[in-house]
């Protein structure tokens, strides 16, 4: 008790440069637990893209690349599934429901995807949550379109506005003899649905009837009218989301699409799919952890620069207290615990500043990005992370006490000019 005592005195006898070390460690602990929340919050979010759906099916490619442009719109099929063989495998007694989706064109930079109403219902991210309108409600005209909150927010639009569908990703064809109307606004999600225009799958097919090989069919317009009195049953699709009656039927499912004899066909368990992509994009994780590791190693190093270069002013009190009955053994136990205490101060101090920034911008970062930061407890792998952190700023102290152990008596009392 005596010696932590006389630590606790040393330090208040230094405190505006412990002041500043502590605060370092506080910043670089901050930091690193910050890049972990942020991780796992990133992970999280990523794996719940899309939940509750127990498989996606499409044309037969990989898993990951079906993944990609179903959900996160990325890319293109190889190929569509035909609407017969769509409503074969809904017809299965295995499946409950059906959403199927429709790609192919995009508006100023942004995917386009053709669906039905039950899209709303059954699409669901983080953890089951429902897609919500800000704005307006799902189509009910056959030229509705629902956008995302990104599309939205970039482009300007709102309810009424009038949205020119262009054919194809990169054409500059647009179907501009039938433009839609902004009917609803999503609210922000985090999920690729907010740079998504979406309208009824039966638009899709209303846009291209006066189209052939890409293009359209010279002199013929077909009106909007007209348009909405034809029965626009697709002639194929580019996926569709399902859910099944029983989880206990999900892979009898899977095997029966995967083994389709009609079509060369796919079905892919969305979380197993996400986390293969993960495993792709997820090196950059990785990186993060590896450089807030090293600033927290910066800022212990930097705690032992200070204990070294503070030990010639303090040769006079390392003196005095060999000269009092000290031994060399105590004056390295007493600058161990110095850097113990600045560490743990460090450690309470930076834990109160991550918790503090995540309460006030958590719900700031999950309005605009979609990232959800949960404001949990340490787990016990961040506890014994703290405890590593804790051993090591003890034992970065060793090189300076060693050399305190060092000093004698005779060069602490003597004078150097």
């Amino acid at each position: 008790m005596i010696l932590l005592r006389v630590a606790m005195r040393s330090l208040l006898g230094r405190r505006i440069t412990v002041a500043l070390t502590v605060f370092t460690i506080a910043l670089s602990i901050a930091l690193l637990f910050g890049v972990e929340k942020t991780r796992v919050g990133a992970r999280t979010s990523f794996a719940d893209t899309i939940s509750d759906t127990d498989l996606i099916m499409g044309a037969r490619s990989g898993s990951v690349q079906l993944l990609l442009y179903s959900v996160f719109r990325i890319g293109n099929a190889t190929n569509n599934v035909s609407w017969q063989s769509y409503q074969e495998i809904v017809d299965r007694p295995e499946v409950e429901w059906a959403v199927p989706i429709s790609l192919g064109d995009s508006h100023r930079g942004y995917r386009v995807m053709g669906t039905t109403a039950e899209y709303f219902d059954r699409y669901r991210y983080r953890g089951g949550r429902q897609l919500e309108f800000a704005e307006g409600e799902p189509f009910d005209d056959l030229f509705d379109a629902i956008i995302g909150a990104d599309v939205a927010q970039a482009l300007e639009y709102q309810l009424g506005d009038d949205i020119i569908v262009a054919h194809g990703l990169a054409s500059f064809s647009a179907h501009d003899d039938h433009p839609f109307k902004v009917a609803g606004i999503l609210e922000k999600t985090g999920t690729p649905v907010d740079r998504t225009v979406i309208v009824s799958l039966e638009a899709i097919e209303a846009i291209h009837v006066d189209w052939q090989g890409g293009a359209q069919i010279l002199g013929q317009s077909t009106s909007a009218d007209v348009l909405r009195q034809m029965k626009l049953t697709p002639k194929a699709i580019t996926a569709a989301m399902l859910g099944v009656n029983s989880k206990l039927q999900i892979f009898q499912l899977q095997r029966a699409i995967n083994e389709y004899r009609q079509e060369p066909l796919l079905a892919i368990l969305p979380g197993v799919a996400l986390q293969e992509l993960w495993e792709i994009v997820g090196v950059a994780e990785t990186a993060l952890a590896a450089v807030s590791a090293m600033v927290v190693f910066t800022a212990l190093i930097g705690m032992m620069a200070m204990i070294f270069s503070g030990l010639n002013e303090r040769r006079r009190e390392m003196a005095i207290l060999r000269s009092i009955g000290a031994r060399p053994s105590t004056v390295f136990t007493l600058l161990l615990m110095e850097a113990a205490a600045m560490t743990l101060a460090g450690i309470v101090f930076g834990i109160a500043i991550l918790y503090t920034i995540l309460w006030i911008v958590r719900p700031i970062i999950d309005a605009r990005f979609g990232l959800y930061l949960p404001l949990e407890p340490l787990d016990l792998r961040e506890w014994k992370l703290l405890g590593l952190i804790a051993i090591t700023g003890a034992l970065v102290s060793i090189a300076p006490a060693i050399r305190a152990y060092r000093l004698s008596l005779a060069d602490g009392m003597s004078i150097r000019m």
